[in-house]
Formats: structure tokens, sequence, C-alpha cells
């Protein structure tokens, strides 16, 4: 189906004799037109971005969307914006089908096409115009059986993930004939699950997910919450195929594209309920945290997936937690963080209830940095950039708050975890 699309973007280049890019309506690149010419004519900072990184900036989506392309049904003009990247001007052509806008083809306006007749206000469009509006259409009717193709194993994906333990098999053996038949995907091949989180789903007619490779099927699910909270913020499940068992390059790949989507938002980092020494107001102003992605461990079994999907998942929430993990971590690579996720999801424990507050934001840290050194001095004064009479003043404040003794190795181990699990 690639090369049906790239097929048809070089049919609207040859027609309209200007450079094509096609792109779904997340901006993601899935084919671009060859042209002849000095690249300093057919190319701009926008174009090159675009066919590089597949992907545009935010700053030039918006400058895009602020022309309506979601919603015209005929082609537009857009203007340069230099401020945005935009050296040379546009047109637009919507990709659509039964109302619904799946992608974009742009047209990089040389000098040929400013005076093209697009359409409009009664009057007819160039002839070259309407066959290439044509081809959008054909376009638009690959993206949405891509689309509907993506969306069943989605389902059969979120079926196996979060069904009951005795339909697993199944349900395995439903995802694994569909990815076949769909896909010509060989049973036996290494699989794992990619998990992003959070993932935007307040677009219902979202787009479908990039094309990359490996990437089989994706879908949204609900992250679980505490013991009696709400769920949390929604994940995206992806799941990839790999090359050997033991290689997570395309796992990767998929995962640091997926966080570029405009999708992979922010949600509010994890607050202590007010009851263990956190206001309600400091939690309503908890600060968003970037996302991040997990990968779990390879699998050749279907019916193993669920178990990978919950390594992904811990591996997403250790990244967020702890930065220098992610922003993609591997379940294999997160260390004590493995035990760390493993543990019930429960309100903070008491004992670090005062240190949660805004105004002792300081002294957590620092408590963490010293355990994590080791409880070595020197190291953390280093680390902290404080004098170390001042890691002691802090560090006795902290055993006055928490009641703990910072010699005793049982009471370094409980704040230690306790202050990594606060944050996950």
């Amino acid at each position: 189906m690639r090369g049906d699309y790239q097929q048809l973007v070089d049919e609207i280049s040859a027609a309209l004799g200007a450079p094509a890019t096609l792109e779904d309506r997340d901006f993601g690149l899935i084919a671009f037109g060859a042209h002849e010419g000095e690249d300093d004519e057919v190319m701009d900072p926008v174009r090159t971005r675009s066919i590089l990184q597949r992907r545009s900036s935010a700053a030039v989506r918006a400058w895009f969307e602020a022309f309506g392309i979601a919603r015209s049904t005929t082609p537009l003009r857009i203007p340069p914006d230099p401020a945005a990247g935009v050296f040379r001007g546009r047109i637009c052509l919507p990709v659509r089908h039964r109302g619904v806008v799946h992608g974009y083809v742009w047209l990089l306006d040389d000098g040929h096409l400013t005076d093209l007749a697009l359409g409009g206000r009664g009057a007819p469009p160039d002839p070259r115009i309407a066959q290439a509006m044509e081809t959008a259409a054909r376009i638009g009717a690959l993206l949405a059986d891509e689309a509907r193709a993506g969306s069943e194993l989605g389902d059969l994906l979120r079926e196996l993930l979060t069904g009951p333990a005795a339909g697993r098999s199944a349900a395995a053996t439903a995802l694994r004939d569909a990815l076949r038949d769909a896909l010509r995907f060989t049973p036996g091949l290494p699989l794992t699950l990619v998990a992003v989180a959070p993932w935007d789903t307040s677009d219902t007619d979202a787009a479908p997910l990039p094309s990359l490779p490996g990437l089989l099927a994706a879908c949204a699910l609900r992250s679980p919450g505490g013991p009696t909270g709400p769920p949390g913020p929604p994940v995206l499940a992806a799941l990839v195929r790999l090359r050997a068992t033991g290689g997570s390059a395309p796992a990767r790949t998929v995962a640091e594209h997926l966080l570029r989507s405009p999708r992979a938002g922010s949600a509010p980092a994890a607050a202590a309920p007010a009851g263990a020494g956190r206001s309600r107001s400091a939690d309503r102003s908890a600060p968003p945290r970037p996302g991040a992605a997990g990968i779990g461990s390879a699998t050749r079994e279907p019916a193993e997936l669920p178990t990978s999907w919950q390594e992904a998942l811990a591996a997403a929430r250790a990244a967020r937690a702890e930065p220098r993990l992610g922003p993609v971590a591997q379940w294999d690579t997160i260390g004590s963080y493995r035990m760390l996720t493993a543990l019930p999801v429960t309100d903070p424990d008491p004992v670090i209830g005062p240190l949660l507050t805004p105004a002792h934001a300081e002294l957590a840290r620092t408590a963490e940095v010293f355990l994590d050194c080791a409880g070595q001095a020197s190291r953390t004064a280093q680390a902290l950039g404080i004098h170390r009479q001042t890691l002691y003043y802090r560090l006795g404040r902290v055993e006055k708050l928490t009641g703990l003794d910072l010699d005793d190795g049982e009471h370094r181990l409980l704040l230690h975890m306790a202050l990594k699990v606060a944050r996950l």
C-alpha cells in the first residue's frame, strides 16, 4: 500500500509540475514526489524537515491549520511565513474520504503555480487541479481502508491486553491470524509492545497512526489508577515486529516517532493525596510531566504479549518518574524500578507525607540524592552543588520531619523506596 501512495503522489507531481508531499492528518510524512531542479528552487526548511524527520514542527502545523485545511473540501493557497520557517508558498489539497479528512497533499509553489486557478466562488478549477483532486480522493480512499484495517487490528490487540486470562489464547490466535491476513505477517517473528504515556484520545476521529517499519497495530488503553481512585490517563499500546529477539531498534524507532506526535501529550504529575500531607490546591497546581515510552520484552508467542505489555507500561512509568531513564526506557534497563513498578498502586507511605509538600520539595530531592549516592556526603554535596554543612543541615530536617534515623539501614531503605514510588 505504501507503493500505491508513492505512485499517486508522483502522478500529482507530474500533472502539476511541482514537488508534492503527502502527509497524514497528524503531519506525519507518507510519501513525497521527486522534482527536477536545483535544491534551493525546490526545498525550503519545512519540506526538508518533513522529508528527513518524517514530521513537521508544531509551529508549522499551527500555521497551516489556521487556514482551515482540516475543514476545507477544496484546494487552498497558503502564503509563506518566514517566522515559521515557511519560505515558500504552498497549495494544499485536502485528502478526504466520505467527508473525513485523512491527510494533505502539499505542492510547493515554485513560481508557475501562482496563477493556477483553484476554483471556488463558482469558478471552475484548472483541469490539472481537478485531476489532482481526483487523485487525492483515491489517496483518501486508501487511507480510509488502512484506518479501518488498523482499527480492527487495534481492537483485537485491546481485547488481548485487557480481556480475561481465560480468553487470551483465543484472542492471541485471532490477532495472529488477522495480522497474517492484513499485513502478510509471518507467525513466529519476534514481537514486542511499546507503551506511550500519556496519549491524547480526545479526538475520536483521529487519523491512522503513521506507517513505520515494524509497527503492526496500536490501541489506546486506560492506565491503572489507585485502589480507590479513577483510572489513570490513557496510554497507547503499539505492537512492533522486531528483526531479531535481541534487537530492539525497530521498537525504539517507533517509540521515538510516536513521542513526537501531537497526541503524545502531557498529564499532571502524580501527587500524594491531601491526607498524606499535600493540600488539594497543591494537587491542582502540580506541574505536567513530559510524555515517555517503555518497551517490553520480545516474544514469539502472541499469548505472551500481555506480559510484554505490563513490562512496557512499567518502563514508561519509570521513564516519566526518572528522567535519566527516558524518554524511551526498556524493561531490562530500568533496574530497581522493575520491582517498584510491580508494587500495588497505593497512597504514598505516611512517613514521607511531610516531604511531599511543595515547601519541602528541596528536602525530598536532597534525601533522594543522598540515598542514590549510597549515603556518601561528599558525592551528594557535589551532585547537589551545595556545601557539606548545608547537606547535613537538610538531612537533619528530613529526620525531624519523618521521624526516621538516616544512620539506620532499614530506615534508609524505607525512605528511599517511598520517595521513588511517590513519583511513579
